[in-house]
């Protein structure tokens, strides 16, 4: 393991002022101030004497004489064998806070309302922690198996995934041809590779179908319920464009109720294969009345196809885009089905608008990582991605039968029911109306369970209690207990 330098060095000392003279006195004062400021923090090594001088081009004297007028104050202090460090008796320096900076004049700059408005989006996006019932969590049985680290491994130190220059913003040249092939097999999607740009995950695209599709004072349908991640890029969007949320019925999105609300919508952003998050899919009525209203009113359609490929009973539905690739914008992702840190997903966009969209992530982030798209891009075609989806599709199955059997045993079924569906890495159990699914979701946190609330997916006048819970490959005690401390937290709500 590499060792950490000991020695820092300390630009925030920068230059001594010689017409000022009394260089003891500025090098004495720039130390103090740069401690007290937090830069140099209790226990660090400062550089010595001679090293000190020579970046300064001052006397090493000079240097020495402050180093003994901050020891004698106690702001320094000498250790044998090591040298000269900030004395560690001193507490830690924070130099401001998040919610503030304070200016040399004593001004107080407070944040913007954008900025508190982002600010609590990272509270709402915190990561739970990887205990029952966190989506996404891949552990155990639901890891991609050894063949991801022998090929990153090949891949990544002399092969195609080594360290290099500037890339493709598409992504990777055979990650494209890899995707555009898988989802024509496994999603009836219809595109070729010039069409598929590698995102950062599916969150990246939507903010990207936003800042293109969309301008200002435009109308856009989002389901109700939906995704929190595309209700918040519209509602902070710098375009201000005017969200129209659409209920969801048994079918999918209630496509008519969107034309009575605002039948000249821009776009539709939709979860046609698995309605987020509660689970049915899109019926092909509804499906035809959707592609009927966006060609008549020249719209666009936003498929988010987060975890189609996880379905339990028959084949997964194939995508909305294989129907109308010129008007229907498709998203995937890796992270449900591999792992989420792996931040890789897809964008598959019609003709036309490739070019706008690699300009535009080429002001987010230039282009995806390398290394990772390539050894992605072998894992697909090497057949290990396929072998890998059936695999924990079966472990996906169990685990959604056994957790289905825990919550109904232990859960009274006048207080939390189930919502019927056959697919994806969730399930949501609704509550009886009197409980309080957020304060539920932040007491089950506190006791070691991870849940989200539902409620939070839909619009206020809509909005019903319950909770979103993961599935994953999680011990077996460990989900027991994670029930019954859940059953416990619910049957004690107060009415």
């Amino acid at each position: 393991m590499a060792r950490k330098a000991k020695v820092m060095d300390i630009p925030s000392i920068g230059l001594l002022d010689r017409t000022q003279g009394n260089l003891v006195r500025q090098l004495t004062q720039t130390l103090r101030n740069a401690v007290q400021r937090g830069d140099l923090q209790p226990g660090e090594l400062l550089p010595s004497s001679r090293s000190l001088a020579r970046s300064l081009g001052i006397a090493r004297g000079t240097v020495i004489d402050a180093f003994e007028q901050l020891q004698a104050e106690g702001v320094l202090e000498t250790k044998p064998a090591s040298g000269t460090c900030v004395s560690s008796s001193l507490t830690h320096q924070t130099t401001t806070t998040p919610q503030q900076v304070v200016t040399d004049a004593g001004q107080t700059l407070a944040p913007t309302a954008r900025a508190a408005a982002f600010a609590k989006l990272y509270d709402q996006f915190l990561p739970l922690p990887a205990v029952p019932f966190a989506v996404s969590v891949p552990q155990g049985l639901a890891l991609p198996d050894e063949s991801w680290r022998k090929l990153g491994n090949r891949i990544r130190a002399r092969g195609p995934g080594s360290p290099s220059g500037y890339d493709d913003p598409r992504g990777a040249q055979v990650l494209r041809e890899a995707i555009a092939e898988y989802v024509r097999r496994s999603r009836s999607v219809r595109c070729e590779p010039q069409q598929v740009i590698i995102t950062s995950g599916i969150q990246q695209a939507l903010y990207l179908c936003c800042q293109l599709l969309l301008e200002n004072g435009d109308r856009v349908w989002v389901e109700d319920p939906a995704y929190r991640g595309i209700t918040a890029i519209l509602e902070n969007a710098a375009n201000a464009a005017t969200m129209v949320r659409v209920p969801v019925d048994a079918e999918g999105i209630q496509v008519d109720v969107g034309i009575a609300q605002a039948a000249n919508a821009r776009a539709a952003f939709v979860t046609p294969s698995h309605q987020y998050p509660l689970g049915m899919p899109m019926s092909m009525a509804r499906r035809n009345a959707l592609l009927a209203w966006a060609k008549s009113e020249h719209a666009w359609i936003v498929e988010d196809d987060y975890d189609s490929e996880l379905r339990y009973a028959g084949h997964p539905f194939p995508s909305l885009q294989g129907l109308d690739p010129s008007r229907v914008i498709y998203l995937g992702t890796f992270s449900k089905i591999l792992f989420p840190s792996l931040r890789l997903g897809y964008a598959i966009v019609p003709p036309g608008l490739e070019r706008a969209f690699c300009g535009a992530r080429i002001l987010m982030d230039r282009h995806p990582p390398s290394a990772d798209q390539h050894v992605l891009a072998a894992f697909i075609q090497e057949g290990h991605l396929e072998r890998h989806i059936r695999r924990i599709r079966s472990v996906y199955a169990e685990r959604r039968a056994q957790l289905v059997t825990l919550l109904e045993h232990h859960i009274p079924a006048s207080l939390g029911w189930l919502q019927p569906s056959d697919q994806g890495m969730h399930l949501v159990l609704w509550l009886a109306r009197h409980i309080d699914d957020r304060q539920l979701a932040a007491s089950a946190l506190a006791a070691g369970v991870a849940v989200r609330p539902v409620s939070s997916t839909f619009t206020l006048g809509r909005s019903r209690p319950g909770l979103i819970l993961g599935l994953g490959d999680f011990d077996a005690e460990a989900t027991l207990a994670a029930v019954r401390t859940l059953a416990t937290l619910i049957i004690a709500a107060p009415g």
